[in-house]
């Protein structure tokens, strides 16, 4: 069974002015997303700043999200490192927590092989019980997820059942599906990718669009689980402008100033992180405006 069919959302995790979490915030935006057809959220990954967070913070964010959520939809933490160690700690105590999935990123600046990759995951795997996304994501940590790898550790780790897809790479996805042969459901890991995926056998989305347009992504997705791809396609290349704008610079930056342009009060980012350049804030307040969310 799938952790989750449809839109997961790869929500921010909000700040106050200082940079402290603003947990308040956090709730409410869970709520808004749940109420727009989210089917699940996605804590603490790359967009919700996790690299930035102390080990306690990572935790408590965790936490009151489980708490917020309260059942309703699939929880699936963010608890990946570079270190073996510290991704078995964060996973650990995610699963204490109340964690319904983990979502394990690559090893990035040591990187691994291909090997490594297998002895990483196996050991963070064999440490807990819940159901593990693999996290393929080479363009931000230079290591790569190699569909023969995926297949191995899914074929011989009970809990290693999902993909999140983000390397871009359609043939090498497609690769991934043909080997897989149905043993790892695969996410697209990418908004302007959602329908080739799901049109591949995917199982749906963890989304950085879903943050301003939940509803609409959610639509998507459950197109393309309904079969109409015609419809999907249509309301993909709709939202493909904001997509693009979403991501002229490093994520998280436009989507927390998306936020704020619609009034969640999402807060700063924390260093090395900077505000957004405003010609890139300008042509992303106009892809809102064109896609009437703004």
């Amino acid at each position: 069974m799938s952790i989750f069919e449809g839109a997961g959302v790869a929500i921010v995790t909000p700040m106050h002015a200082d940079g402290s979490v603003n947990y308040v915030k956090l709730g409410a935006i869970i709520e808004d997303q749940i109420e727009k057809g989210t089917d699940s959220i996605i804590i603490c990954g790359t967009t919700g700043e996790a690299s930035t967070l102390s080990h306690e913070e990572h935790l408590d964010v965790i936490r009151a999200c489980v708490e917020n959520v309260k059942g309703r939809v699939p929880v699936i933490a963010g608890t990946g490192s570079n270190s073996t160690e510290t991704a078995i700690y964060l996973s650990k105590e995610a699963e204490k927590i109340g964690a319904d999935a983990l979502l394990l990123v690559t090893p990035y600046y040591n990187k691994a092989t291909q090997k490594g990759l297998i002895a990483h995951f196996t050991a963070i795997a064999n440490a807990v019980s819940l159901p593990i996304v693999l996290y393929n994501v080479p363009g931000r940590t230079g290591c790569n997820i190699l569909p023969q790898t995926a297949v191995t550790l899914a074929r011989n780790v009970k809990n290693i059942t999902a993909i999140k897809e983000a390397s871009g790479n359609i043939s090498q996805i497609a690769d991934l599906f043909a080997l897989a042969d149905g043993c790892l459901d695969v996410y697209s890991g990418n908004d302007d990718q959602i329908v080739p995926v799901m049109a591949l056998g995917g199982k749906g989305v963890i989304s950085v669009l879903s943050n301003v347009a939940p509803a609409q992504t959610h639509a998507i997705a459950k197109a393309c689980l309904d079969g109409d791809f015609k419809t999907a396609a249509r309301l993909q290349l709709e939202a493909l402008d904001l997509c693009h704008a979403l991501f002229c610079e490093v994520n998280p930056i436009p989507v927390k100033a998306a936020m704020n342009l619609l009034g969640w009060e999402a807060g700063p980012l924390r260093a090395p992180l900077t505000e957004m350049e405003p010609e890139n804030q300008e042509r992303l307040k106009k892809a809102m405006q064109a896609y009437k969310i703004l």
